[in-house]
C-alpha cells in the first residue's frame, strides 16, 4: 500500500507548490496590468492572464465572499497561500511519520 501512496503524495505536494507559484504569478500580473506596466491588448499577456485568472478564481471566490472590504486590498491569495502551506505541512508530517 506505501509504494502507492507515497509518490501519490509526494506528487500532490508538488502540486500544491506550483498552485502557490500561479497564485503569486497571478497577483503579480494583476499589479503590473493596474499600474499600466504591461499591456492586456499583447496577445501573449492576455493569454497568459486569462489562463492564470482561469486557474486561480475557482479557489479564491469563496474566499473572497467570507472576507469582508478592504477597500481595494485583496488579501485573498494570502489567505490561500498559507492554506496550502497548512495542507502541505499536513501531508509532509504523515508522510513522515508513516501514517499511509
Amino acid at each position: 500500500m506505501d509504494v502507492i501512496l507515497i509518490p501519490l503524495v509526494q506528487i500532490i505536494l508538488m502540486a500544491i507548490n506550483i498552485y502557490v507559484w500561479m497564485l503569486i504569478a497571478s497577483a503579480v500580473l494583476s499589479w503590473l496590468v493596474t499600474f499600466n506596466v504591461i499591456n492586456t491588448s499583447n496577445r501573449f499577456v492576455y493569454m497568459v492572464g486569462d489562463f492564470l485568472h482561469r486557474i486561480t478564481e475557482p479557489a479564491l471566490r469563496p474566499i473572497r465572499r467570507v472576507l469582508p472590504d478592504l477597500g481595494g486590498i485583496d488579501i485573498s491569495p494570502i489567505i490561500l497561500i498559507l492554506l496550502l502551506y497548512f495542507v502541505q505541512n499536513v501531508l509532509a508530517q504523515l508522510l513522515m511519520r508513516g501514517a499511509f
